[in-house]
């Protein structure tokens, strides 16, 4: 790929030079124009590139064709020198819009009260089931994690302690190292070869669905097995990971999954559920799984629906709050009761959450209005440190896409990670010479290495165990028990360690190392302003180890309110909201001020026409005639079936949405607007043969019902796979009753706010332009409107490209 990044300047000085390859590239690029979300229109000032992106496509990668189609969501832009200010054809949109059409009418006017008030009680029993079934996926991969950590740790604990008197400590490294990357190797290796969007924390990815992208495999059983089994082993690999982040994508694969009563990857279908098989249902229960996943993570019912309606949900209504709520109290007492039976005391509800933060105890956590400055001041810390993070993984995220493409690459590259991390972390042990007494800690896996006896080594309290169990050390191990200088030294590997992490092909977090990161300069930061203030107030480092923590989560991920109340909920102390909450406004200001938030720059990296709250500010002055797609592929009411078959199977356009004009012979009058279609309903219409012969118009054509379609839902057959013959080729199509007689419209002298306003509070896929006399005279879809950004010179067009 090297030769890729010296052939192609994304500047403007080039293209002079350039322009006869953009001319043959030109006759060799099918440039997608027109309706859907295969449309690139409007590649005005932007065709040199986008040629040029098409040229370097079909060059460069011919080898690896085979590889991306199985690399589908991570790493497709791995053919061109990837740059942010392009946007992927390649993602299509989620319909959330309901097809009013004759069908749905009927249905809906059939139903009576009583059928509503079942349907709305099933609705409930959806929510209870995923909350279940998200506490019990998270109670499997907490006991799994426990106990394969605890082996590992066993292990090499015996070992080091034998080897330290005897000599021949690099054998235990060695151990250390060896078993940590070949764990790692298994768990990158599922994820890289069986299901690269199991990759991550599925954070962003959720992100995105709730936005209305459908991004390829996202709510998937195969990514549901993949991801707990990837985040179990990358735990105990020792890597700089949390396990959960994860258990937010693992809450929406369930709730997709449960919601439409069948599933399509073990071809079953318990014919159950049958009414919510479209994506306007899917969406409302995928936000309550990720709430879900929230809750079962971190004991936080309250913080989940906040999640889920701060990150995630671009949709929300009141209902809905009460629903997602419902699912989040019943994962967090799931979970609960599953723990607290596996713990050995049944009745005792102790264990709300994955990370349990342990009780801070009111009398001695106290603060003070001297300290509320000291807060703010962490807070810009804690923004400025999230800011260097996510621009360090921004530039290695960059390098990842154009270089280490390959499976095989990623996996060698989990086992670096894997096997540095276990280096760093025994070489910090080895020379660390901080000994504290065991008597009266709570370590888990004291290491003596070169302490007295009865001592233990401290830096291996930070290394030397999962970092859940880190995090609660560095809040509540009474004061003394670290070294200012082991702090600073984790602090700062820890740092870059968990930064090269995040992004590898392995299912991991990033909410417990930020948190670990921060807890332990907040705590360093608690033991030097006690050191200042001669220990007279302020004394105790477990307050600034939480603050801290919550400074540095907070300056990565940028969200507030929903942290907020999971970090109350997870510490169970109302006290310090308001702390907490300065610390992550801060943070957040201050993090904006230099880049965005971690999980909106890997959205961004991937290309995905992602839609904001509001359209760019200052765009006032574009109109919907300037940004909708032209020309427009309409079909008439009445349509021949091999005109239907022809377009759908054109290759050039990936049209999803077609207008629907009349189809009277004569030409003098206006064909105005009647309906619009979409791509899957046609294909249904052409599998089911819904057409008659030229002859016999008057003929009733065969019946379909709503069930014909939900059934097809949501992997529509491509048309290839439907064979018509010649004969039916002649026969006509009816689309009267099928299509949606009342799509939403704009004049064309709209401008982009106002366009952008009703496609996105609506949730449109397709917004059809007219003129004064109802004409279509274009079509605005998602990529439309996700082109336009605010830059730092004002307002910029970002290219199209088929990555």
């Amino acid at each position: 790929m090297a030769n890729v990044a010296k052939k192609v300047s994304w500047s403007g000085r080039d293209r002079d030079d350039e322009d006869e390859e953009d001319e043959r590239a030109g006759e060799t690029t099918p440039l997608l124009n027109g309706t859907g979300p295969g449309a690139a229109g409007g590649v005005r000032q932007f065709t040199p590139s986008f040629l040029r992106i098409g040229q370097l496509s079909n060059v460069d990668l011919n080898e690896d064709i085979r590889e991306l189609e199985t690399e589908l969501p991570r790493q497709h832009p791995n053919e061109i020198p990837h740059n942010e200010k392009l946007l992927s054809l390649k993602y299509e949109s989620l319909d959330y819009d309901n097809s009013e059409n004759q069908l749905f009418l009927e249905e809906e006017r059939r139903i009576n009260h009583t059928a509503f008030r079942t349907v709305e009680i099933k609705r409930w029993v959806i929510c209870a089931m995923i909350g279940i079934l998200t506490g019990l996926v998270a109670c499997f991969i907490d006991i799994v994690v426990e106990n394969l950590a605890g082996l590992k740790y066993r292990v090499v604990k015996g070992n080091i302690d034998k080897f330290t008197e005897k000599g021949g400590l690099s054998f235990s490294l060695l151990l250390w190292a060896t078993l940590n990357a070949s764990v790692v190797m298994v768990g990158s290796m599922i994820v890289a070869f069986i299901e690269p969007v199991a990759a991550g924390s599925g954070i962003p990815q959720i992100k995105c669905y709730l936005n209305g992208v459908k991004i390829p495999h996202v709510v998937r059983l195969k990514t549901l097995v993949i991801k707990v089994c990837g985040v179990i082993l990358s735990v105990v690999g020792g890597l700089a990971v949390g396990k959960e982040g994860p258990m937010i994508h693992s809450g929406a694969v369930i709730a997709a999954g449960i919601s439409q009563g069948r599933s399509t990857s073990l071809k079953r279908d318990f014919k159950i559920f049958e009414y919510f098989r479209r994506d306007t249902e899917k969406r409302d229960f995928v936000s309550a799984g990720a709430a879900a996943g929230v809750s079962a993570a971190f004991g936080a019912p309250v913080g989940g629906v906040l999640f889920s309606l701060e990150e995630g949900a671009s949709f929300w209504n009141q209902f809905l709050t009460w629903r997602i709520f419902f699912a989040s109290m019943i994962s967090t007492f799931t979970l609960n009761s599953v723990l607290s039976v596996y713990h050995g005391n049944a009745w005792d509800l102790s264990s709300p959450g994955l990370i349990n933060f342990g009780r801070f105890d009111n009398e001695k956590m106290g603060y003070t209005i001297q300290e509320i400055p000291i807060f703010i001041f962490m807070g810009v810390v804690g923004g400025i440190l999230g800011a260097l993070f996510n621009a360090l993984n921004y530039w290695l995220t960059m390098f990842r896409i154009r270089y280490i493409h390959r499976p095989c690459l990623q996996v060698v590259e989990a086992m670096l990670v894997a096997a540095v991390t276990a280096t760093v972390g025994f070489v910090m042990i080895y020379c660390s010479r901080d000994c504290q007494p065991i008597q009266g800690s709570t370590v888990a896996y004291p290491l003596q290495l070169f302490c007295a006896d009865g001592e233990y080594n401290s830096m291996a309290t930070a290394f030397f165990n999962t970092p859940e169990k880190s995090v609660v050390n560095l809040f509540h191990d009474p004061p003394g028990s670290y070294n200012p200088m082991t702090l600073g030294m984790f602090t700062l590997m820890y740092f870059f360690l968990a930064c090269w992490t995040y992004g590898l092909t392995v299912s991991a977090g990033v909410f417990i190392p930020s948190l670990l990161i921060g807890a332990a300069w907040g705590r360093l930061f608690g033991i030097s302003l006690s050191y200042l203030t001669k220990g007279s107030i302020w004394a105790d480092p477990g307050k600034y180890a939480l603050m801290g923590a919550a400074a540095q989560l907070g300056g990565i991920v940028r969200m507030t309110l929903s942290l907020t109340v999971i970090m109350m909920e997870a510490t169970g102390n109302v006290t310090y909201g308001f702390p907490i909450m300065l610390v992550l406004m801060t943070a957040k200001i201050v993090g904006d001020y230099f880049v965005e938030g971690l999980y909106d720059m890997h959205i961004q990296l991937q290309s995905v026409p992602f839609l904001h709250w509001e359209a760019p500010v200052t765009s006032h002055s574009l109109t919907a005639r300037e940004v909708m797609s032209t020309p427009v592929t309409c079909l008439r009411r009445i349509e021949r079936v091999g005109t239907v078959v022809d377009i759908l199977s054109d290759t050039t356009s990936n049209h999803n949405g077609f207008p629907v004009v009349e189809s009277n012979p004569d030409t003098t009058q206006v064909a105005g607007l009647r309906g619009l279609i979409l791509r899957s309903q046609l294909i249904v219409l052409l599998k089911h043969k819904v057409f008659v012969e030229r002859a016999n118009l008057s003929l009733v054509q065969r019946r379909l019902k709503l069930k014909d379609f939900r059934d097809a839902y949501p992997r529509f057959p491509p048309i290839q796979s439907i064979h018509v013959s010649q004969d039916e080729r002649e026969c006509m199509i009816d689309l009267s009753e099928f299509m949606n007689p009342s799509p939403y419209t704009v004049p064309q002298e709209a401008s982009l706010p106002r366009v952008f306003k009703l496609f996105r509070a609506l949730g449109l896929r397709h917004l059809v332009v007219v003129d004064n006399r109802n004409e279509v005279v274009g079509m605005v879809t998602r990529k439309d409107l996700a082109r336009y950004r605010l830059g730092k010179e004002g307002l910029e067009e970002l290219s199209l490209a088929q990555t």
